[in-house]
């Protein structure tokens, strides 16, 4: 088969709505099955993966950003439902729940404090633009969330989800191994913090250390979440007045 024909057949297939959505599909079983093979090593994130992988196929094709996502965005949509079942394994462990309740609580206000805030003050002070800090700042957040604050901000959202993806990312590499250099073994303590910190695939790591590590990471993820969207909002106005 020639060129020109490879180029008509590229052409036709890249028209259809569902191509993106395979092809993302597709990578994400080959990361996962990847990830398997390395033994689970943190640093086969399937994420990383799968990210790299479209990364470099939207590269080699020329394909822009908005048609792959109009063919992949049902996986999008799915954030949604998929962050609201996981309350399913949070149930299971409602008693210890109740019991640190008083913890959890400091815990979400200083870590999501300090994710928003400490992220605006390093952009501004390095000098970014107002849409990019406005777009960092929610990076610790779940992304549709985290975009929905990023446009209210008046951050870009498009931005705002590299951000999120990057972070979760690193999150769910590194996180786990620095919290165990520095004595935090608790499985609901490691949990809090990586949904606190990496939300989405944080947590999705933390359920490959233990359902209740999972439980934990995902409370951390809803509430940080819901937390972040009331503060923030009115708290950038006064850091942007410090800095300046």
């Amino acid at each position: 088969m020639n060129g020109d024909a490879m180029t008509e057949i590229w052409v036709y297939l890249s028209a259809q709505p569902l191509l993106w959505l395979t092809l993302t599909l597709a990578v994400y079983i080959l990361a996962i099955a990847l990830h398997r093979r390395a033994g689970g090593h943190p640093a086969a994130n399937p994420v990383l993966i799968s990210v790299s992988i479209l990364v470099a196929l939207l590269l080699l094709t020329g394909t822009p950003y908005q048609r792959y996502f109009d063919g992949a965005q049902f996986v999008h949509f799915l954030l949604g439902p998929t962050t609201v079942a996981l309350a399913i394994p949070l149930h299971s462990q409602l008693k210890r729940l109740v019991s640190m309740a008083g913890p959890l609580v400091i815990a979400l206000m200083i870590g999501s404090l300090t994710a928003g805030l400490s992220a605006y003050a390093i952009g501004s002070l390095l000098g970014a633009s107002a849409p990019t800090v406005a777009s960092l700042a929610p990076k610790s957040v779940t992304t549709p969330i985290a975009m929905g604050i990023a446009e209210r901000l008046g951050g870009l959202a498009s931005l705002t989800a590299v951000f999120v993806i990057l972070t979760g990312i690193f999150g769910a590499i590194f996180a786990d191994g620095i919290l165990k250099r520095v004595g935090v073994k608790d499985e609901a303590s490691v949990g809090f913090a990586l949904g606190l910190a990496s939300h989405g695939i944080g947590t999705a790591r933390a359920f490959q250390l233990s359902e209740q590590t999972g439980a934990f990471a995902a409370l951390a993820m809803g509430l940080n979440g819901l937390f972040t969207a009331i503060t923030l909002p009115w708290l950038l106005p006064l850091m942007a007045a410090i800095i300046r």
